[in-house]
């Protein structure tokens, strides 16, 4: 099953603006459905020059060859140096192996580079694309020097802005630009895709993906799974916890990370595991850790509710701390500390 057949209802959305293409257009959605591979492939049907019935691009034709070369003159692809490869939700790329760190943000120079491109005739006489991803990326000087383009659209020329979190976009961004959000598949369309690149227990890593087709994937082969597993063993110890011992067994994994925002990914992955948390504390099914619900429902058991939801609410402070240049290891301290004192009441009662 291919990307259209995944997203086929948002496929067919996109085919009909073919005819009458804006001049930028916004497509958001959760991370890990496969926003990127979708506008991509939007991108080659519209620089192929024999497109299928589907409209998808050929794969056969001259443009398309320049688009497996990475080398089309009428494409530009802006990200961010740490995506050196691309899942399309921001999450993949590989460190340089230079001293210096690659940028996780979009800069200026790169949307100031896109100059000479926007103001020159189409190689091919046809339509020139930007893909722009993860839109959030930006920074506020790079989010207006892009506005400049927005504004004063150059002829032919179409903006793909791809986005995880589109409320961080700046307004007049958001404004410029016709939005297409991207819903979730269903998910027996997602788990017959995952069963098609060959995933097991589908069902599970599409859970715990939160419903997201391309995280789950990554679940299922591992390659997402050394961090999550670092989180969990130190996660499911609750009471039993030694905060500053699991601080730093996940400040080693944390920096054993080649792809980007490792410390980020931690404290998602932690806000799932307070929700299924919450959840069966309120007598409900987990939503996420199927896998762990056993332990989960213990864990439930011995915090209280008001407690469960305001460290919940803690999780979104530290959500945004984490993406500040910080000193990792003090950071996880603090929120391990946090984490064990959950459960202390009981553990004290017990003890």
């Amino acid at each position: 099953m291919n990307i259209y057949e995944l997203h086929e209802k948002t496929w067919r959305q996109l085919v009909e603006r073919r005819e009458r293409l804006p001049h930028a257009l916004l497509l958001s959605g959760q991370r890990g459905i496969g926003k990127f591979a979708l506008a991509r492939a939007f991108a080659e049907s519209l620089l192929c020059e024999n497109p299928l019935p589907s409209r998808a691009a050929c794969g056969a034709c001259l443009a398309c060859g320049w688009m497996a070369q990475g080398n089309h003159p009428d494409f530009r692809q802006v990200q961010p140096e740490a995506l050196a490869e691309d899942d399309g939700e921001g999450g993949e790329g590989r460190e340089s192996g230079g001293k210096k760190k690659p940028s996780q943000q979009i800069t200026i120079d790169q949307v100031r580079a896109l100059d000479d491109f926007l103001h020159v005739g189409t190689h091919r006489h046809g339509v020139r694309v930007v893909l722009l991803h993860p839109a959030e990326a930006m920074n506020r000087a790079t989010a207006n020097s892009l506005l400049k383009s927005l504004e004063e659209p150059a002829v032919d020329t179409l903006f793909l802005l791809i986005s995880n979190e589109p409320e961080r976009l700046l307004p007049t961004i958001r404004s410029r630009c016709q939005q297409l959000p991207v819903p979730l598949p269903e998910p027996s369309r997602a788990q017959a895709w995952l069963a098609t690149a060959g995933v097991k227990d589908a069902a599970r890593w599409l859970a715990l993906a939160g419903g997201s087709p391309l995280l789950a994937a990554e679940l299922g082969t591992g390659d997402e799974r050394v961090l999550l597993d670092a989180l969990v063993a130190e996660l499911a110890k609750g009471g039993r916890i030694d905060p500053l011992a699991a601080a730093a067994a996940l400040d080693r994994a944390v920096k054993a990370e080649k792809r980007p925002a490792p410390l980020k990914r931690v404290v998602e992955w932690g806000q799932k595991w307070f929700v299924d948390l919450i959840l069966l504390r309120a007598g409900q099914a987990p939503r996420y850790f199927l896998a762990q619900a056993d332990s989960l429902k213990d864990l439930a058991g011995r915090a209280e509710l008001p407690t469960l939801l305001a460290f919940a609410r803690k999780a979104l402070q530290y959500r945004l701390q984490c993406e500040q240049p910080l000193n990792s290891r003090l950071f996880l301290e603090d929120f391990f500390l946090n984490y064990a004192a959950l459960f202390e009441p009981v553990r004290d009662g017990h003890g």
